[in-house]
């Protein structure tokens, strides 16, 4: 009876799934679970470890840091990349790609990727220029075709406000930007911003005909150099070479005079220059398509010269005269109205508190054709904020409601903000002023700073302005970012806990089976009490079978 009960304990033993070497197999199940879990301290500290940071992902932002260190590593990784395809082929990689695989797909030509300065591409942009030209403008005005034709792309291929343009109220480079590197030893500019400036003026004062006057040549190589002194160095060439060489005075006026009064010294030269040129060019504007595009550069050189004239009048105190100039100027070239001159004599206008003739420019100009800019959509709503906001007040407004006045004047801060959400935090001063670029993205940070930097002035002078472009922000769009985040819903938070889960469960019974089945025992064994769920019922059944097979043999 000893032996057979000893083959039944045997038989048990071997028949139990929880037994473990090392492990005595006549412990409970509790004593077993706790000795096998001593040996995986550190594999249970690191899974609470994991939960621990799934708790608090919340609090400490995890999620945004490390998404915001992915797209660093993948950055630095894609110019290791870079780098090392280039050092070993010669070419960028992703230059490569783009000009043999993308761009046949989206419809381009191997001339479109000439360099911006190369004759090639200034001929190329020339001839659009002329074939837009054609299109749009009618009669002798033919010639006046604008040099960036973003007036006219906006009226026939639609919105482009993604476009890069350039500031209407940029600063001069000599008399102020370069002061603010004389205070601070700082660029105020970057390379981008010059090199987009670089290509303006190549297309903006040079053609095909330079070659014709050595002064113009001398010129257009100026255009292109990087260094400010050697661009300087070039202008003083031409020069020697023509003394009414007016782009050679331009940019003297831009770049070497330090103060606005040499700027405006310097221009007037040009001016006398440039209209003798001018003269010329409508001589023989009919006798060859040289001749025209001669004209062309011509009349942009003219117009140029007087609008920073005008600028200069209005930065030294004489705004009646700016706004002379800038008035003139836009009737003599009408359809240079891309320059977006209008924009500087609504400044001016501000300045003078011509309200009546400021708003006879807007009903003008913002029109639903024509390109918005934050300059109109702001200066619509002021001038609809100046009519309610001496008596405006949000406690007597939500008591008896807003008057038909008011909800106009919110209207159109509503429909400013829509176009530039950026302007009111710099109105407001919630954020820091910084000096203006010499280009803009329309309803991005830079419009909005480039604005608020010549306009805050005019929303300080209307009494209570300011305080109802807070009050209409702060209720309706304050809480509204651009791109708004979108929170996901629990669902999402509870499937990527329970997929994290199971998944480290998975890592666990792989790693350690043994352990993770006495632990699923007895997690069963709390969980669903059944007789067969508990090892000390499989020995207490083991002692019956033993207890049954004596009585039988007896």
């Amino acid at each position: 009876m000893a032996d057979r009960g000893g083959v039944g304990e045997a038989a048990a033993v071997g028949a139990s799934p929880a037994s473990v070497p090392g492990l005595n197999p006549t412990l409970g199940w509790r004593k077993r679970l706790r000795a096998g879990l001593a040996g995986t301290g550190a594999s249970l500290w690191f899974v609470a470890g994991l939960g621990l940071l799934y708790a608090l992902r919340i609090p400490l932002r995890l999620c945004e840091n490390l998404a915001a260190g992915t797209s660093s590593l993948i950055s630095g990784l894609i110019f290791i990349f870079e780098w090392w395809y280039f050092h070993k082929h010669g070419t960028s990689f992703i230059e490569q790609v783009s000009v043999s695989h993308l761009q046949p797909l989206m419809g381009g030509t191997e001339s479109s990727i000439s360099e911006p300065g190369s004759p090639s591409r200034n001929r190329e942009n020339e001839t659009s220029r002329q074939n837009l030209s054609e299109q749009n403008v009618s009669g002798q005005a033919r010639w006046l075709t604008p040099v960036i034709p973003a007036f006219w792309e906006a009226k026939a291929g639609g919105s482009r406000e993604c476009k890069v343009w350039r500031n209407p109220l940029n600063l001069f480079r000599g008399a102020e930007y370069r002061r603010y590197t004389w205070v601070t030893g700082k660029e105020p500019l970057t390379y981008y911003d010059m090199n987009l400036s670089a290509q303006d003026h190549q297309t903006f004062f040079t053609c095909d005909t330079d070659f014709l006057r050595p002064s113009d040549t001398v010129m257009q190589k100026a255009w292109r150099e990087r260094n400010p002194p050697a661009r300087i160095k070039a202008a003083y060439q031409a020069l020697e070479l023509n003394n009414d060489c007016a782009t050679a005075y331009v940019l003297l006026a831009e770049e070497e005079a330090t103060t606005i009064v040499d700027a405006e010294r310097l221009f007037k030269q040009a001016l006398k220059a440039g209209e003798t040129i001018y003269r010329q060019s409508q001589q023989c504007q009919h006798q060859s398509p040289q001749h025209e595009a001669q004209l062309r550069r011509d009349t942009n050189v003219l117009v140029y010269i007087k609008r920073r004239l005008a600028m200069c009048a209005r930065k030294l105190g004489r705004i009646r005269e700016a706004v002379k100039i800038m008035r003139d100027l836009m009737k003599e070239f009408p359809p240079l109205t891309m320059l977006n001159i209008h924009e500087n004599l609504l400044e001016s206008l501000l300045e003078l508190q011509a309200y009546a003739d400021v708003q006879a420019v807007l009903a003008k100009y913002d029109d639903i054709s024509l390109p918005k800019s934050a300059a109109i959509c702001y200066t619509a709503a002021l001038l609809k904020t100046r009519t309610v906001s001496e008596k405006f007040s949000p406690e007597t407004a939500s008591r008896r409601g807003l008057s038909t006045a008011e909800i106009n004047a919110v209207e159109a801060i509503h429909r400013a903000v829509e176009f530039n959400p950026h302007v009111p935090k710099y109105l407001l001063e919630m954020k820091s002023l910084i000096l203006p670029p010499e280009h803009i993205l329309k309803r991005g940070d830079s419009e909005a700073i480039a604005y608020a930097f010549f306009h805050l002035q005019h929303w300080k002078r209307i009494e209570g302005a300011l305080n109802l472009l807070e009050c209409t922000w702060e209720g309706t769009f304050h809480h509204v970012s651009v791109y708004p985040k979108k929170e996901l819903p629990l669902f999402i938070h509870f499937t990527a806990g329970f997929c994290s889960s199971t998944a480290m469960i998975a890592i666990l019974t792989h790693q350690f089976p043994e352990i993770m089945g006495i632990f699923a025992k007895a997690v069963l064994g709390l969980w669903c009490p059944q007789p067969w769920a508990s090892s000390g019922f499989e020995e207490n059944t083991q002692d019956l079978k033993s207890e049954d097979l004596g009585l039988s043999s007896g």
